[in-house]
């Protein structure tokens, strides 16, 4: 633990930021596992602040999208911002920072690829973020993920182009007046790479499969299919 106090500012240097109380970020840093096999008292993880941080980013990247798309409607900019905070997404961004090398995981979860996985990573990025709040303050944050997201931020348009699951149940909704689920109906591969099989029905009707290296990768894959098949189908061509 005194090792990685030790190697902070490396990680602030990425960030771009100083922070006041380094047990914070520490803190972020600490996955369930390390807290579990180092028998550290309840809250020591990073779980509370993956959640505050959650909702920080989601908020700040609202701002950003009002800010810059300013003809975008509500739905257009709720579907770029769900294409920005995707977990693959942010699993990226941390990897860029380096946040891997930082995280702080049990021995069995590092041998089995933890360090890698987009879950876990997602998770750090969120809570770090999390951290900074409770640190530096909303204004601090905002300029942070203003850089983070720089380069990300003039894509975020393909959100409306690749949103299938909103799409699918805008669809779903007008010609059947139901919901479609989805139901992950396999896991391959090594733990720190699956791949995941995703079904996505109405009712009882298979509209469609897809695969991913996330559940909700697959789960989009399962969603664009389920709208070709749709488009295919000589019952609906008109509607769809």
């Amino acid at each position: 633990m005194k090792e990685i106090y030790r190697r902070l500012p490396a990680l602030e240097s990425k960030l771009g930021v100083r922070f006041q109380d380094p047990a914070l970020l520490v803190q972020a840093l600490i996955h369930r596992s390390y807290a579990a096999e180092r028998k550290l008292p309840p809250g020591t993880d990073n779980e509370r602040l993956e959640f505050l941080g959650d909702a920080v980013l989601s908020a700040i990247i609202a701002h950003l999208l009002y800010r810059r798309f300013p003809q975008a409607s509500e739905g257009e900019l709720s579907r770029m911002r769900a294409w920005l905070v995707r977990e693959e997404r942010l699993a990226r961004l941390a990897e860029r920072l380096g946040l891997p090398e930082f995280l702080l995981v049990s021995r069995g979860e590092a041998r089995s690829g933890g360090r890698k996985k987009a879950s876990i990573l997602a998770g750090a990025l969120e809570a770090v973020i999390g951290a900074l709040y409770l640190d530096r303050g909303y204004e601090e944050v905002f300029e942070c993920l203003e850089r983070l997201f720089a380069r990300l931020l003039p894509q975020a348009w393909r959100g409306m182009e690749t949103d299938y699951r909103s799409r699918l149940q805008e669809i779903t909704q007008a010609l059947f007046r139901e919901t479609p689920t989805y139901e992950v109906i396999s896991e391959k591969g090594p733990p720190h790479a699956p791949v995941f099989e995703v079904e996505v029905r109405v009712g009882d009707r298979v509209l469609g499969r897809g695969r991913g290296r996330s559940k909700k990768e697959a789960a989009q894959e399962a969603a664009r299919k389920a709208l070709n098949y749709l488009k295919s189908a000589e019952v609906t061509c008109k509607s769809v």
